[in-house]
C-alpha cells in the first residue's frame, strides 16, 4: 500500500467521516437481516458527536482518511461496552479491526473501573463473531431484536485483556 495505516483518538473534526464509513459498513449488516432502519444507518451527525464526546473512540487512518473506528464507554456496573467496530469494506480481512479492538480494550483496561469488556453483533454476523471469538469474548446472551435478528451479547474478564495477542 505504501503507507502504513495509524490508530489514534478519535477527535470531533472525525465525526463526519466516521458516520459516512459507518453508514457504508453497516449496508451489509441491514442486508443480513433485511433491515435498513438499524441505528447505525439512522444515528444522525449530532447523535454521532454527542456520543463521541460521552465516551472514548478510536479511528484508524491511511492518510488522512477514517478507514476504520470503534467506540465504547464505561457503565456503572464496571463493564467497558465496546460498539460500532467498523472497517472500510477494501480494508478487511488485513487484521485492522482486530487491532481496533486490542487498542480500545488497551484504553479500557487502564480504568480502574473497568472490569469486564462486553459487545454485541447480530447472529449471522459469522466475521464477527469470529474476529471477537479469537480475542477471547464468549458468548452471555442472545436476545430476539427482531423477527430476523437475534443480538448475541459476548464478553470477557477486562483482566484477559492485558494478554491479548497483538492482530
Amino acid at each position: 500500500m505504501g503507507m502504513s495505516v495509524t490508530i489514534s483518538a478519535a477527535t470531533a473534526q472525525d465525526a463526519e467521516q466516521i458516520l459516512k464509513l459507518q453508514y457504508l459498513c453497516y449496508q451489509s449488516e441491514a442486508e443480513l437481516y433485511g433491515d435498513y432502519s438499524i441505528e447505525p444507518l439512522t444515528q444522525t451527525l449530532d447523535g454521532l458527536r454527542a456520543e463521541l464526546a460521552e465516551g472514548h473512540a478510536l479511528v484508524a487512518r491511511l492518510g488522512d482518511e477514517v478507514v476504520a473506528s470503534v467506540r465504547g464507554w464505561i457503565d456503572e456496573s464496571g463493564t467497558a461496552r465496546i460498539s460500532k467496530l467498523i472497517v472500510h469494506p477494501r480494508m478487511q480481512r488485513h487484521g485492522l479491526g482486530g487491532r481496533l479492538l486490542t487498542a480500545i480494550e488497551a484504553r479500557f483496561a487502564s480504568e480502574p473501573s473497568a472490569r469486564r469488556f462486553q459487545l454485541f453483533t447480530g447472529h449471522r454476523s459469522e466475521g464477527n463473531l469470529r474476529l471477537y471469538r479469537s480475542h477471547g469474548y464468549v458468548p452471555v446472551s442472545t436476545e430476539q431484536a427482531g423477527p430476523a435478528l437475534r443480538i448475541v451479547t459476548m464478553e470477557k474478564e477486562a483482566a484477559a485483556g492485558a494478554f491479548v495477542k497483538s492482530a
